[in-house]
């Protein structure tokens, strides 16, 4: 499968209530890799973002909780550049295949 369609998104959560936010972090750590406590990176396909936004909107309460999924690009067009972390990093995973 090609990776040229597939893109990268940095994906924040605001969520209240600890049970809601416990099932959203595991639901993107099935997707991408956590960053910070909140924020993951995730290089997904067109449809499986669509995927990830549906079962988030299942999860989230959208009076209290807020989900910012940010779209950084292609992901065969990005580089480590795109990235600037001060302090502890933590790893990415690797650019390499792409398994779906």
């Amino acid at each position: 499968m090609s990776r040229d369609a597939s893109r990268r998104y940095l994906i924040a959560y605001d969520v209240v209530n600890d049970a809601r936010r416990l099932r959203v972090a595991k639901k993107l750590e099935s997707y991408g890799d956590r960053i910070q406590y909140s924020v993951f990176v995730v290089d997904v396909r067109p449809a499986r973002i669509v995927r990830l936004v549906a079962a988030l909107e299942q999860i989230i309460n959208p009076q209290d909780d807020s989900v910012l999924l940010c779209d950084l690009g292609l992901l065969a067009a990005l580089d480590e550049k795109r990235f600037l972390m001060i302090g502890q990093r933590r790893p990415l995973t690797d650019n390499g295949p792409l398994i779906f």
